[in-house]
């Protein structure tokens, strides 16, 4: 366990409530924000480790923000399972195969996919969505397969996934995107208690450094979700914000990777 000063204390403090900010804003974006943050400001050396702690914080944190979205109305909690379950056993495989690859390449990989996804959100920023979608035979199958994609890449990387599981679940339902990120906090929560025990299991967890993010996420996850139901209004919006925040941390660890900063 890491033997944290003051000042790293409080940089957790502080980065666990932009991780719960950024859940309850965008549906994703937790581990995007917690890993670096572990490791480039925490201080916690080992990224497998960084990883499994922040599976922890965000699972944690992605509850918060699911209960204040689930009070606004903005889950589809039928659709939300489907690809939740199916996600699940995804994100058990890919946790498992993650724990074999080099730290410093996953987290390289990581990033690259980062910029992949946010192109592909920026490209639907004007879709409108459909908001009285329910499940049905129509999209069962496609939640069930994007569900499964995106929890062994979550699994894989070690992360939330809702970055992953917002445009999921807009491809395979047509959602609009308020309610695929109420949705995709169910979805983030079930991948990362399964990852975060896969992680826990082999002793890759900081607990001190995990409650100090959860702390710091509370605040974080209610401001969010406050934030994104006045963006939803505003058309593309909130695709926006959310691909910047992809760029902008995807960007910053593919420098820091190469050694530049």
């Amino acid at each position: 366990m890491l033997a944290l000063s003051l000042a790293q204390s409080l940089a957790g403090l502080a980065s666990g409530s932009l991780v719960g900010f950024s859940l309850g804003l965008v549906g994703g974006g937790g581990s995007i924000l917690a890993v670096p943050a572990m490791v480039y400001l925490v201080g916690v050396a080992s990224p497998h480790v960084a990883i499994g702690t922040s599976a922890v914080a965000v699972a944690v944190n992605a509850m918060m923000s699911l209960g204040s979205h689930a009070r606004s109305g903005t889950v589809k909690w039928r659709c939300a399972a489907v690809f939740a379950g199916a996600g699940v056993l995804g994100a058990a495989l890919g946790s498992t195969i993650g724990q074999m690859i080099d730290g410093e390449m996953l987290l390289s990989a990581f990033a690259v996919l980062m910029l992949v996804v946010g192109a592909l959100m920026l490209k639907r920023r004007n879709a409108v969505g459909l908001p009285d979608v329910v499940l049905g035979r129509d999209n069962a199958v496609k939640l069930v397969t994007f569900g499964l994609g995106a929890g062994l890449l979550a699994g894989f990387f070690g992360i939330g996934g809702g970055f992953l599981i917002v445009p999921g679940l807009i491809a395979a339902t047509g959602m609009p995107i308020i309610n695929a990120i109420g949705s995709s906090l169910f979805a983030v929560s079930a991948f990362g208690v399964t990852t975060a025990g896969n992680y826990a299991f082999s002793g890759l967890v900081d607990w001190p450094v995990a409650a100090l993010f959860i702390a710091g996420g509370f605040v974080g996850s209610a401001i969010g979700a406050r934030v994104a139901r006045k963006l939803a209004d505003a058309k593309g919006t909130l695709n926006i914000v959310f691909a910047a925040l992809i760029f902008a941390v995807a960007i910053y660890m593919l420098v820091q990777n190469a050694g530049l900063l």
